[in-house]
């Protein structure tokens, strides 16, 4: 029999993601605010759908989240219709929302007082990522835990790995969109530079994609960037909320993040210009 699971948050993530598990074989079943969403998820991948989250996770052996914010998430899985109002001793909740540690270390306790698991697992790799199967997801929790829903993230992971205790894969998160910011930044102003230069930036890039300066964003951003193209999926919007996330959690434990800070400025200038659902990559439109 096919191992009972369920989905709740249907967004551009969370739509492939559940549709791999399908697919995979496991018994899924999804929650969607917008149920015109999760009656085309139902239709594509011939999956059940709920009426509340509560529903949703009604008999599920692992349930998965993938929403917006601290107020979503808490709201899916404490309210009166939340998952965890039904979901049963042994069962396990894992959390890919991309949130602050706070959130996940308050539902860990949450869960713990009625035997429920808690992973917090955000993940990277975008849109593309998500539909591939080829997502980055970054573990906190206990190790029964994760280890009980690691072959199921694996439908739609091409890495994952348990991080800490509880709050680490927010963290890490954090880190990951610290590095992303940064190097953006840096993509944007060298494409800026080389423009004014004079230089074939094209040829520039395949050069120099080819040396240190090679990365992620670089190999698959800079012919998009240099076309004006930033509908990629990871809004300005996303990437805000997720810089103001680490932030936060930067004020609380006393680190200091000043290019992190000067980055979420400059994702302010292209929200002014229009930008919010423009992708990341957005940053060089600062320089037109």
């Amino acid at each position: 029999m096919s191992q009972k699971v369920a989905f709740i948050g249907l967004g551009v993530m969370g739509y492939p993601m559940a549709g791999h598990l399908q697919q995979q074989g496991f018994d899924v079943c999804v929650f969607n605010r917008t149920t015109s969403k999760a009656n085309k998820w139902c239709e594509q991948y011939a999956g059940r759908m709920a009426k509340s989250p509560a529903e949703a996770a009604t008999n599920a052996e692992i349930v998965f989240l993938c929403v917006g914010n601290d107020d979503d998430v808490r709201e899916v899985v404490l309210a009166e219709q939340g998952v965890l109002q039904t979901m049963a001793a042994g069962s396990v909740l894992v959390d890919h929302s991309t949130v602050s540690a706070q959130v996940a270390r308050e539902l860990y306790a949450s869960c713990k007082g009625k035997q429920v698991g808690f992973v917090d697992a955000p993940v990277s790799g975008g849109q593309a990522g998500a539909e591939n199967g080829q997502l980055t997801v970054m573990a906190g929790g206990d190790v029964v835990d994760f280890d009980r829903v690691e072959p199921a993230i694996q439908s739609f992971a091409r890495c994952c790995k348990l991080l800490g205790s509880s709050g680490s894969g927010q963290l890490a998160k954090m880190m990951n969109q610290i590095c992303i910011a940064g190097v953006v930044q840096g993509l944007a102003e060298a494409l800026h530079f080389g423009q004014q230069a004079g230089m074939d930036c094209a040829a520039v890039i395949e050069v120099i994609s080819q040396g240190a300066a090679q990365s992620w964003q670089m190999q698959n951003r800079y012919q998009t960037m240099l076309k004006g193209e930033y509908e990629h999926g990871f809004a300005v919007d996303w990437m805000r909320k997720d810089l103001n996330i680490a932030l936060q959690e930067a004020r609380n434990n006393g680190s200091t993040l000043p290019l992190t800070a000067l980055v979420d400025q400059f994702y302010a200038d292209v929200q002014k210009m229009g930008g919010n659902r423009w992708d990341t990559s957005s940053l060089l439109t600062r320089f037109k």
